[in-house]
């Protein structure tokens, strides 16, 4: 999993003198469950404030797909990809939101944030 950074492609944002959000939502996405290899579905939702770079959406999808078969339990799932994409957009804030659908009776939702300290402190961004 190590490798998957390098499917993540950027561009230049053309107005880092702004703050505005910029939201993903992949409504399909599939990984497996570590302990029974059954399919895993869910709504990965990103949300982010760029600083110098955005993130290349083809590159994103194709990021999402290389999870479909790794089993990895959803809090891992949420904060690698916030790592990930961390790691290579440099946002000055982020969230991702992992809805996953009913399995077991249970549906779960894991929500993973990182602030850029450069930028703001958390009560500077409030996006309930």
């Amino acid at each position: 999993m190590n490798d998957k950074r390098k499917i993540l492609e950027v561009f230049e944002n053309k107005y880092p003198d702004r703050d505005y959000t910029i939201t993903h939502v992949a409504p399909e996405f599939t990984s497996l469950c570590p302990k029974t290899g059954q399919p895993d579905f869910a709504t990965i939702t990103v949300e982010y404030i760029p600083d110098l770079l955005c993130v290349e959406l083809k590159s994103l999808k194709l990021y999402f797909h290389s999870y479909r078969n790794d089993g990895i339990f959803y809090e891992s799932l949420t904060n690698q990809i916030l790592d990930d994409l961390v790691a290579v957009v440099k946002p000055r804030y982020m969230r991702i939101t992992a809805e996953f659908n009913v399995r077991g009776g249970i549906s779960s939702v894991v929500e993973a944030e990182y602030y850029n300290d450069d930028y703001y402190d958390e009560e500077d961004i409030n996006f309930s």
